[in-house]
């Protein structure tokens, strides 16, 4: 077993591996087109979640590419997260996407904190980043109140606009240096 992807623990999260009888919550949770409409391309056939899910394993997990977590309250399944190197951000990349039913508790800002801080203490990384569809008002909110700002915008083919956010260690005011 590769030394990525370690366990996390926030004030209500548990962030862990995903173990393969977590397939169905991953599978309802980015088929929710609440949850996927700004994921990517928008919401993905059930057979491409499948794969994607199997992917995590094998092209993740087996290799140590990159972090990648099962986000968990009280033992059930309520998302997913993950920090890579990207090239639309130049850097290191959060990600997540929580269920609907975890949306309005404060669950995105503790999940978008705890990951960042991980990139800062055990990644070594001077900056973490995101992208945001600008239509996504509630994650750009998440964003801000932690203190990623708003460095440029990306035009996408589709038309839309994705905001690309930085926040660097050193402004990271909640953070422990």
């Amino acid at each position: 077993m590769d030394s990525r992807s370690p366990e996390l623990r926030s004030e209500r999260l548990v962030l862990d591996r995903y173990v393969p009888s977590d397939e169905e919550d991953f599978v309802a949770l980015f088929m929710d087109e609440r949850v996927s409409r700004f994921m990517g391309d928008g919401p993905e056939p059930e057979e491409s979640v499948r794969a994607l899910f199997r992917r995590v394993f094998s092209k993740v997990y087996d290799t140590g590419a990159f972090d990648v977590w099962a986000v968990r309250e009280n033992g059930f399944l309520v998302g997913h997260a993950e920090i890579k190197p990207t090239e639309v951000s130049g850097g290191h990349e959060l990600i997540y996407a929580l269920a609907h039913r975890a949306w309005g508790r404060g669950l995105g800002t503790e999940l978008a904190k705890t990951i960042t801080a991980y990139g800062f203490d055990a990644l070594g990384l001077d900056a973490v980043h995101a992208t945001v569809a600008a239509e996504n008002t509630a994650s750009l909110a998440v964003m801000a109140k932690i203190g990623f700002k708003h460095m440029r915008d990306k035009d996408n083919d589709d038309g839309t606009v994705t905001r690309v956010l930085t926040l660097a260690r050193a402004d990271a005011h909640w953070h422990r240096p």
